[in-house]
This record gives C-alpha cells, structure tokens and sequence, in this order.
C-alpha cells in the first residue's frame, strides 16, 4: 500500500499551489465555492466589457480595450468572493477546535504584532494566548468561560507585574454572550487601540521572557485547518 505523501509546509508552497490548496480545504466544507467563484467572473466580464465598450467605443482597438478590461474586473472580483469564502470556510472548519484562536492571530504577522500561543492552560483544554501589539498586551481565551474566568485573572496579575505601564486586554473567544466569534476575533483585536508604539514592542517583549521562561511548554493538538489559514495568509492580511 502507497504511503501517504507527507504534508508540505505552506510557507514553502508557489503561490499557484497555496492557491490550489486553499481552493481543496475551502471546498470541502463550502460545496458552491466554484459556482460563486466562476459566476462572479462571468458578471465581471460581462460589465467591465460593457464600461469599457461603452467608453472606448466599437472600433477594433475598443473591443480589444473591452475584452481585456472585462477579463481584469472578472479576475479581480472572482478572487475577492474566493477570499472571502474561503475565509468563512476555513473560520467554519476551524470553529470549537482546540487552539483555533491562536491559529486565526497568526495572520497578524509583521513586527507589529506578536503572538504567543497556549501560555496558559488547563487539563480540560482550556487555553489562554497572548498578543502583543499596538493596542497592548492582549490576553485571548478559549474554552469553558467560567474555568477561564480564574486563569485569565492569574494571567492578568503576572503580566501586570513584569508591565504594569502596558495596557492588558482580555478577550475570550467563542460564541456565547460576551464572547467574540472566532471568525471576528482577528477584527476585534485590531479595534482595540493603539497604545504601544513599534519603538515600544523591543522593551516589552524582553520584559516578557523572563514571564515565560518560568512555564512548561504544551503543544496545541493538531488541527487539519490551521494549515490552510497559513496559505490564506497573503489573501486575509489586512481584512
């Protein structure tokens, strides 16, 4: 019997193959991906031919001006539904697994952003991740509201101790009142504020790995969707 062939990190993929990826895992939980995709182009073309022959006229130079005009605005508007969807499936995947929160912070990339997953933690899986960027020291929870309630709590007195002049933001994660929807969270984090300057990330950072090096490592269970958040990574940023 052949083996299986071994994932492939998506970060190593052609942008072609992340693509063809995400298209896979978006499928399979979102069946009309293709109609919506493929119809959405269709209507791009059709009104970018028609703007465009309405303006250039219908000369030969203007209908080729049309077609190419209707093909861009059909490309552009096929990829701006196939983002979104493929980003409400991925959410929809990735919903009430361990360690989906911390997944979706990942495509806060850059220097301005920092996460750490799982700093916390309980044997019910109960998990606690932490943030840091412009808005502060973000403290995000998922699991059992009232178990999280306390380990939350703990988080927030130890990190007040090592930055106490750094705002600390708590933010649980889920779908019961109070809580943020994973497919909201990375837009809600991005509201809170601006509170710490770039120049200002360095000095918190260092202030907290004298915080974390007190803890025991815990690896998040592997999930089949955190995965293909990273190849959607170039195509959410900044959404």
């Amino acid at each position: 019997m052949a083996k299986d062939p071994k994932p492939v990190d998506p970060e190593k993929m052609s942008r072609r193959a992340q693509f063809v990826e995400t298209y896979r895992m978006a499928r399979k939980s979102d069946p009309r991906l293709g109609l919506w995709v493929g119809g959405s182009f269709v209507l791009g073309l059709a009104v970018g031919f028609g703007v465009f022959f309405l303006i250039a006229g219908g000369t030969t130079l203007g209908v080729i001006i049309s077609v190419v005009g209707g093909l861009l605005l059909g490309a552009l508007l096929a990829m701006i539904v196939f983002g979104r969807r493929a980003q409400n499936a991925a959410y929809s995947q990735m919903d009430g697994q361990p360690g989906a929160a911390a997944a979706a912070l990942r495509m806060l990339r850059g220097r301005s952003w920092k996460s750490t997953p799982a700093i916390a933690f309980t044997k019910q899986q109960d998990v606690v991740h932490r943030l840091v960027g412009p808005p502060g020291i973000v403290l995000i929870g998922e699991g059992n509201p009232n178990r999280l309630k306390s380990l939350m709590a703990t988080e927030r007195r130890k990190h007040e101790r090592v930055a106490a002049d750094v705002p600390i933001h708590e933010v649980v994660c889920g779908n019961g009142p109070g809580e943020v929807p994973l497919a909201k969270l990375v837009r809600h984090v991005q509201k809170l504020g601006r509170s710490v300057k770039p120049a200002e990330m360095t000095d918190i950072l260092n202030r907290l790995k004298a915080l974390d090096s007190t803890r025991s490592a815990v690896p998040l269970p592997k999930g089949p969707v955190p995965t293909s958040m990273k190849g959607m990574r170039g195509q959410m940023r900044g959404r």
